[in-house]
């Protein structure tokens, strides 16, 4: 019996998350597949963003199209997955040696699979990362607060606190405001 190895499954573009739903359904309905297959993982990192206003936490793949599977292949496990699961194309492969026209599945290296395991698990215990769409310099118009409908320009963001400080031009005179990601929208 062979070992267990890390594989790369192609799927279709913003499939992976049903894609792998579907392996794991299928995996289930077969009992000797469950044995052959220890995990199948679409790796994920939590980001907050700002969209019209508000704040919201989102997942982001880490590798767009791709999911990943530890297993041991045998040629039924490989033919579900070629075969019987809706949006996923297959393995990534290379040229076998035997026959050059033939192509075969290619485990991963144990380092990238560590390392790509180490950054899911990294993401799952981390709080979800802001993401800044703002740059210093850049026109804001504020939507939030007693300042609703100025505009105004990016002096400083405050990564760590979701915070902007923002120059506006109140009764002529230059003034610096303090205000979060969800207060301003870009004009």
């Amino acid at each position: 019996m062979a070992d267990k190895k890390w594989y790369v499954l192609r799927t279709a573009g913003t499939k992976e998350k049903k894609a792998a739903e579907y392996l794991l359904k299928e995996i289930e309905r077969h009992a000797e597949l469950q044995a052959m297959v220890d995990q199948v993982l679409v790796p994920v990192k939590k980001e907050i963003v700002t969209k019209d206003g508000r704040r919201k936490e989102v997942e982001r793949l880490l590798f767009p199209g791709y999911v990943l599977i530890h297993a041991e292949l045998n040629p039924d496990l490989e033919f579900v997955i070629r075969n019987g699961i809706p949006g996923m194309s297959g393995f990534l492969t290379e040229k076998s040696g035997k026959n050059p026209s033939e192509r075969v599945p290619v485990p991963i290296r144990d380092e990238e699979a560590a390392r790509i395991l180490g950054v899911q698990d990294e993401n799952a215990t981390a709080a979800a990362e802001t993401l800044v769409n703002f740059t210093v310099g850049e026109s804001v118009k504020i939507t939030d607060g007693p300042f609703n409908g100025f505009n105004g320009t990016v002096e400083e963001i405050i990564e760590d606190r979701s915070k902007l400080k923002v120059m506006v031009v109140i009764f002529g005179r230059k003034t610096l405001l303090e205000l979060s990601f969800t207060q301003v929208t870009k004009e």
